[in-house]
């Protein structure tokens, strides 16, 4: 069984931003898999269902960002899942808007989410889907630019970001090897 983690923060003022990257990637697998994500449960919204014939549960954090950890890890617990069967997708202010990068471990940045799933689960050493959201305009603080909507001009390349970032789990689940940091995905477009 696996997991598959999308990161983000529940309510509706919240829903189309750039910090909603990892719901939205979510979202995008869960369709095109007929999962419903709608069961409550582990302080989070989850769903189950068959992915690339691998048993999977599809779980949205509603703790907010900082604490998603907590949500993971309780279902890590419950369904006795291994580091190895997990991965967590997310926003990256470091990558390139529509471009996204895979990896097998590593540090969290500055993402608090990542954060809390890492202290939570005690290890960096999962795989990990990030969606670029980069790079903040210079006029623009970090918090309020993650939070703020994604605009309509770029929402057809963020969309493409999320079918790839779908497309990168449905690889790790396929047995591709997980990259150390390859990039995927178009181009960014001004």
């Amino acid at each position: 069984m696996w997991l598959i983690v999308g990161l983000g923060n529940p309510g509706k003022e919240y829903t189309s931003t750039f910090h909603n990257c990892g719901f939205m990637t979510l979202e995008v697998l869960a369709q095109k898999h007929n999962i419903r994500v709608d069961k409550l449960k582990w302080k989070g919204e989850y769903g189950r269902g068959t992915i690339q014939g691998e048993d999977c549960i599809l779980l949205r954090p509603h703790t907010f960002m900082n604490l998603s950890g907590q949500s993971v890890i309780e279902v890590m617990r419950f369904f006795k899942i291994p580091l190895d069967h997990l991965i967590v997708i997310y926003d990256d202010i470091d990558i390139p808007r529509g471009k996204i990068r895979v990896r097998s471990s590593g540090s969290a940045g500055t993402h608090n989410g990542m954060k809390s799933v890492i202290y939570c689960v005690e290890s960096q050493d999962f795989a990990r889907v990030r969606i670029g959201c980069g790079p903040v305009p210079e006029q623009w603080d970090l918090a309020d630019f993650v939070l703020s909507s994604i605009p309509k001009e770029e929402q057809e390349t963020m969309l493409k970001a999320f079918e790839e970032g779908a497309q990168a789990v449905e690889d790790i689940l396929s047995g591709k090897p997980v990259p150390g940091g390859r990039n995927r995905g178009g181009s960014h477009h001004s």
